[in-house]
């Protein structure tokens, strides 16, 4: 069986701290990762880095993008271009379609986190064309705010019976991993067709918020803040605290 993390973001996102290079090796080296989707802010210059260093780094990567539609968050995976954000729901699924892609609700009914809810997912289900592109449902997302919204999201998911998926919705390298979705096989490849086919389960590492969880979370977001982020200049090499301005240039 593989282990992928669905949903993480890069320094593409406004709010994460770690570069592309960073999340390839921590991926690669720190976890027993098959495969990672990158999934900035209605963002694609990042897994488009990812999918061209990731052979170097030795992890598969899936190009994506946690899209901010009108009624909440999409991750859109498989995707070989943006998604406009602002759009429908119905719309946003069906232009991932047009791509070939595949896409997934986001922390659906998640405090403060803008997920979509079980009346709109069904809606949207209802469409022949939509239901055939939005194939899965976090039910584990071990970065919310509130851990009780993954309950939530489990109940809705008994409701409309997508294909499960976890994921650590992570924006600091150190906890790429904590939420992971398990498929038949261990390639991209072999990922897409356990979400189509509704074989996926949700896991999240035991115990995965420590005592330092939230220091550590906290202090990581203030550095971005000052412009401060997580790189590694290659596969190996240490982590180094470096200026995004030095680092990435897209």
């Amino acid at each position: 069986m593989g282990k992928a993390d669905l949903h993480i973001h890069t320094s593409y996102s406004y709010d994460s701290s770690c570069t592309v290079s960073a999340v390839l090796e921590w991926a690669a080296n720190c976890t027993d990762l098959d495969v990672i989707a990158i999934t900035d802010h209605d963002a694609y210059g990042g897994a488009q880095e990812a999918v061209q260093l990731a052979p170097r780094f030795g992890i598969q990567v899936i190009p994506g993008c946690e899209v901010a539609t009108s009624e909440g968050h999409l991750l859109a995976l498989f995707i070989e271009r943006p998604i406009p954000p602002g759009r429908s729901m119905l719309e946003t699924v069906l232009r991932i379609g047009d791509q070939g892609g595949l896409c997934i609700a986001a922390h659906p009914a998640a405090f403060l986190a803008h997920g979509i809810n079980g009346q709109t997912l069904r809606a949207v289900l209802q469409d022949a064309d939509a239901c055939q592109v939005l194939v899965g449902i976090e039910t584990w997302n071990t970065g919310v705010l509130y851990q009780g919204s993954n309950q939530k999201a489990q109940r809705i998911h008994a409701e409309v019976g997508l294909a499960s998926t976890g994921s650590s919705d992570s924006h600091v390298v150190w906890t790429v991993g904590f939420g992971y979705t398990e498929f038949a096989g261990r390639t991209a490849q072999d990922l897409r067709r356990s979400l189509q086919a509704n074989t996926t389960t949700a896991h999240r590492l035991f115990a995965h918020r420590g005592p330092d969880y939230w220091p550590r979370h906290v202090f990581s977001r203030v550095l971005r803040k000052m412009g401060w982020v997580t790189w590694t200049p290659e596969p190996n090499a240490s982590f180094e605290l470096r200026r995004l301005a030095e680092v990435q240039f897209g």
